[in-house]
């Protein structure tokens, strides 16, 4: 169980996070909506401890993450995975070294350092790779990939921390929607395996798709948590300030592509 209570993070007189408190059970996958600027990215990245909280408490399974440091705090991270929109991958590096850099926070750090990896991770970036269609590209340079294909080698990445959380801050947002769907499929087999996923997501009716359920920040504040069929069209233009097929057109126009048509409530 992730449990967030009364979560808060200030940037001088700019409060980004407002007393977010949320329970968040083994399992599940839940999306994160709001406008940009909602404070969606600062939540996640407080989960991680990449941001650490003004106010607030964050616990998983008892333990207080909010009072980690270290080595404690390094292992946390590595049950609690990041996924970025960048992709974060070292270009220059081949496909399975990319992967296998999700096994460096569990190795000495000589080892780490000259990337000395074992045959048995070797196998597991493999099968990592094979999960995600990508093993042909594994000697492939990073760079050779595109988009989308890169950024399901962040994912095989991640897996190979052995996390019992990932989180995924905008995984789609720079894929066009056959890339968008093929990212979305692999978190979501992800957490058929019993992984807690946290994604932030724009496009509500992918949000509806694929998520158990739905969390909305508005300035910071936590102004929806419920199942997607509960986000109706009035809780829309309480987030969005707009209708849905307002939204959509806007969001849009932002990437130059064509509006995904609204599901109705």
């Amino acid at each position: 169980m992730l449990e967030i209570e009364g979560l808060t993070r200030r940037f001088g007189a700019k409060t980004a996070v407002d007393g977010v408190s949320l329970r968040i059970p083994a399992g599940q996958m839940v999306g994160v909506i709001g406008r940009s600027g909602a404070g969606k990215s600062t939540m996640l990245r407080m989960l991680n401890r990449l941001t650490d909280p003004s106010e607030g408490r964050i616990r998983f399974d008892g333990t207080d993450i909010t009072a980690l440091k270290a080595k404690a705090l390094r292992d946390w991270r590595m049950r609690c995975a990041m996924i970025f929109q960048q992709f974060n991958l070292v270009q220059r590096l081949d496909v399975l070294t990319n992967v296998l850099v999700g096994r460096l926070n569990r190795r000495p750090l000589i080892s780490s350092l000259l990337r000395m990896f074992t045959a048995e991770e070797r196998a597991m970036a493999l099968a990592a790779l094979d999960r995600f269609d990508l093993a042909e590209a594994a000697l492939q340079r990073a760079e050779t990939l595109s988009g989308g294909q890169q950024q399901r080698v962040a994912i095989a990445r991640a897996m190979l921390q052995e996390p019992r959380i990932i989180l995924a801050d905008e995984p789609i947002a720079s894929l066009d929607p056959r890339n968008s769907r093929i990212v979305m499929d692999a978190l979501r087999g992800v957490n058929r395996d019993g992984i807690t996923v946290l994604v932030n997501l724009h496009d509500l009716a992918t949000a509806r798709e694929y998520c158990d359920r739905i969390v909305a920040l508005n300035a910071g504040r936590l102004v929806f948590d419920g199942a997607p069929i509960d986000l109706t069209a009035q809780r829309i233009r309480e987030i969005y300030g707009v209708s849905e097929e307002e939204f959509a057109e806007q969001a849009a126009a932002a990437v130059g592509a064509t509006p995904r048509q609204p599901v109705t409530a």
